[in-house]
């Protein structure tokens, strides 16, 4: 979950709704009320359910949206079964059925093994030469196989955003994350071990044998963890400054001669001639250039086919698809793989999801709700903005900028205004390799004709039956799509304290991502620009540096610590959109009174229910794995994070010093 939020209606409504129903929505048998509210809130508000809740055998967590993005699939899964029964229906169905019906055709893919592949081997098995080489890694990419030693598309400037511009980034590597290849610790060690076996195991499942497969693997190991050794981490690819770094073609060219990028900008289909890219890591790329020199055309042959190999290895024969579910084992701990028609059904979600988002919404979303989540947000907007009004520690020049800023948001919510019809893409029912193939196709080639083309504010970056949502600071936009605005979340028959506590504060969350450390920087346009006095960006930067340190101090697993300053922004989101939301609760009727429902004041049922929200068993493998590559804290830390520094929250459960999660009033991080 990147970002999330969920549907509200006014508060009368709810509160009206509740006192009809009499549902008990918090329960205490999910509850640990032996553990002190003021030692740790999240085993207080859960520490049952933690204790009775087992992840299930085929997910490597298990919580609040796991269980929301479980539903999702069984409605893709119904709309999709019910698509593939009827082929002579209208267009829209025909394509996302007939491709179903390809994707669940098991028998197809065992008899087809790994020939659907096995062209592009060949090929590459061909090479003699440096330049063939490239040429081959610019038809890979061209062609949507796969994406050899960096990655390149077209995309907003992030200084002129009315303007696309391509960018060229760092890539080439297998692994989830650099440290894989870098790090000598136990479990470093070990994955690299599980991924060397899976390697030489799929050569040899492509008519390899093992001798040759070995050789294949060392060659591919040297290449990757070399490009690894030259990539930035992901704390340093935070800072969208030093992302920026802009040259001609001809400058790029000089500094990369190698790459040729005159030509490979020609082979990659570029129509529209730039004449300037945008790099984010130019050592990385030099360094690139200088390994296409320096390796061996067979070693460039092992780790071409590696690339072709890795892509399709999920859809092809069930060899394939265990070797990949037995390698993921050791990165996540999942203990059996998820069945095929869900694997199915978020492929194609991811591929053709504006059509397959149709018939989403026609069935599953409900047009009041579109209205009701729009008075939410700007209800939410407004309580932001007397917020930024009253802060005490900046500049009135400075928030007169910010609330610009704020008023301009674009807001998103449900799905697109118009819709993707994926126009010249085809799809056959007895062509699954081909189908995944040709999407890619389109997708690639509606990418790089945007070139020279004006900004397209309306497109969406996720699929309306996403569980998720997203602040995108170049449209300076707050999305939410139709997946996540239903329960269990939001409950129209809920009272106001559950709803501000879990959804509003959320919503907020999403609303404080564009003045996190990232978003910060862009202005009211979207573009990446300063707009901030340096007494003020100093401010914020020593509060927020207070909130690294805080997530620093955070232990999971033992010995292995959250990395305050990969989470930052998320941390800065999830303490800026509670506060937000509970001031906001404060001035609904349930939030001026003081009135119990089951045994817990108002105050106590909003926070009861913002930790809840965050509840979520997690394989140990998992977590580890997320530790290293989430900009998300685990879901412990992001209830109890905030919480220890709103002095509501202390209020409400009688927090004293002494207790663990205490913090000295002055030492409470205040930003938004």
């Amino acid at each position: 979950m990147k970002k999330i939020v969920f549907v509200l209606v006014l508060a009368c409504c709810i509160s009206s709704s509740f006192a009809q129903t009499g549902k008990k929505f918090i329960d205490p048998a999910n509850m640990d009320l032996s553990v002190k509210p003021g030692d740790n809130f999240y085993l207080y508000a859960n520490g049952n359910w933690v204790k009775n809740t087992p992840v299930p055998a085929s997910k490597t967590r298990w919580g609040s949206f796991d269980i929301l993005t479980e539903e999702s699939s069984k409605a893709l899964r119904s709309l999709l079964e019910d698509a593939a029964a009827k082929p002579g229906s209208n267009s829209l169905m025909k394509r996302v059925g007939d491709f179903y019906a390809s994707a669940m055709d098991s028998v197809a893919a065992e008899n087809a093994g790994y020939k659907p592949i096995k062209p592009y081997l060949d090929a590459i098995a061909k090479i003699t030469t440096k330049e063939q080489v490239l040429e081959q890694i610019n038809y890979l990419r061209s062609h949507a196989i796969a994406s050899p030693l960096y990655r390149i598309g077209v995309g907003q400037d992030a200084r002129n955003v009315t303007k696309y511009i391509v960018s060229i980034g760092q890539g080439g590597t297998s692994l989830p994350d650099r440290d894989y290849y870098l790090k000598n610790d136990a479990r470093s060690v070990a994955i690299r071990a599980a991924y060397g076996q899976y390697i030489v195991q799929l050569f040899i499942l492509c008519a390899g044998d093992e001798a040759g497969s070995k050789q294949n693997l060392k060659a591919i190991l040297d290449i990757e963890k070399a490009l690894a050794g030259a990539q930035l981490s992901r704390v340093e690819m935070r800072d969208p400054v030093k992302l920026y770094n802009k040259f001609s073609v001809e400058a790029l060219a000089a500094k990369t001669p190698t790459l040729n990028w005159q030509g490979t900008l020609s082979q990659l289909g570029y129509a529209t001639k730039p004449d300037s890219v945008i790099v984010s890591n130019p050592k990385f790329m030099v360094f690139a250039d200088s390994l296409l020199s320096a390796v061996s055309v067979s070693d460039w042959k092992a780790y071409l086919q590696w690339c072709v190999i890795r892509e399709a290895a999920p859809f092809l024969n069930n060899d394939f698809v265990n070797a990949n579910f037995a390698f993921n084992k050791v990165l996540s701990g999942q203990k059996e793989q998820t069945p095929r028609w869900q694997r199915m059904s978020n492929l194609i979600d991811g591929q053709l999801g504006e059509l397959l988002g149709q018939l989403y919404v026609d069935k599953y979303f409900k047009p009041a709700a579109k209205e009701r989540m729009l008075a939410l947000v700007n209800n939410m907007q407004e309580t932001f903005r007397n917020r930024i009004s009253k802060l005490d520690w900046m500049s009135a020049e400075t928030k007169e900028k910010a609330l610009v800023k704020l008023s301009a948001y674009m807001k998103k919510i449900g799905y697109p205004d118009k819709w993707k019809n994926y126009d010249g893409l085809e799809i056959k029912r007895n062509d699954f390799l081909g189908n995944i193939q040709r999407c890619n196709q389109w997708q690639y080639n509606d990418n790089i004709h945007r070139l020279g083309k004006g900004v397209d504010k309306a497109e969406w970056n996720m699929t309306p039956s996403t569980v998720n949502a997203y602040y995108s600071p170049q449209k300076n936009e707050i999305v939410f799509p139709a997946g996540i605005l239903r329960a269990p979340f939001f409950d129209f028959n809920a009272d106001d304290a559950l709803n501000y506590g879990g959804i509003a504060a959320v919503i907020g969350h999403e609303m404080t991502h564009g003045f996190d450390d990232q978003g910060r920087q862009f202005d009211a346009d979207g573009n990446l620009h300063d707009w901030w006095t340096k007494a003020d960006a100093d401010e914020f930067k020593k509060r927020a540096d207070e909130v690294v340190d805080q997530y620093n101090g955070f232990v999971m697993l033992d010995t292995l610590h959250v990395n305050g300053k990969l989470t930052l922004g998320e941390n800065l989101a999830d303490l800026g959109g509670l506060n937000i939301a509970y001031e906001a609760f404060k001035k609904t009727p349930q939030g001026m009174s003081d009135k119990k429902i089951d045994g817990f004041t108002p105050d106590q049922r909003f926070f009861i229910n913002w930790s809840q929200v965050w509840r979520n068993n997690i394989l140990p493998e998992a977590a580890a794995a997320r530790l290293l590559t989430d900009s998300h804290s685990p879901g412990m830390y992001r209830s109890n994070g905030p919480l220890s520094n709103i002095d509501a929250f202390y209020k409400a459960f009688d927090v004293k010093e002494g207790d663990k999660m205490f913090k000295p009033k002055e030492k409470r991080t205040h930003i938004w």
